[in-house]
């Protein structure tokens, strides 16, 4: 079996103006990572993350999608480029995404 890789995109469901997300942009994103991957998880309870920066504490509700693929360079080219416009479609400064190696048994 080849060796497989989960990416984890956490984007938020608020914009930083405070205003909800419409949820046709959280279909979207999940369309786009089904399409291309044939299949793709979506976790839709709310996620609370919270952070520091100069001394003010910030937080963001956010959702998480993944997908389990086979690592593979052009995989990872294609979130390089999905991040940047998942930045734009969420007016965001940075995304989140992660890649963790897993193992199915």
């Amino acid at each position: 079996m080849n060796s497989l890789r989960r990416y984890e995109i956490l984007v938020p469901l608020l914009f930083n103006d405070g205003t909800p997300v419409p949820e046709a942009l959280l279909v979207e994103t999940f369309s786009e990572l089904r399409t291309e991957f044939g299949a793709a998880s979506w976790e839709t309870q709310t996620l609370w993350a919270g952070w520091e920066q100069g001394g003010i504490p910030y937080h963001d509700n956010l959702t998480r999608f993944f997908v389990d693929v086979p690592d593979e360079p052009r995989h990872r080219e294609f979130f390089k480029s999905f991040k940047e416009r998942l930045k734009t479609r969420f007016q965001q400064l940075d995304v989140w995404i992660t890649s963790h190696p897993i193992d199915v048994i």
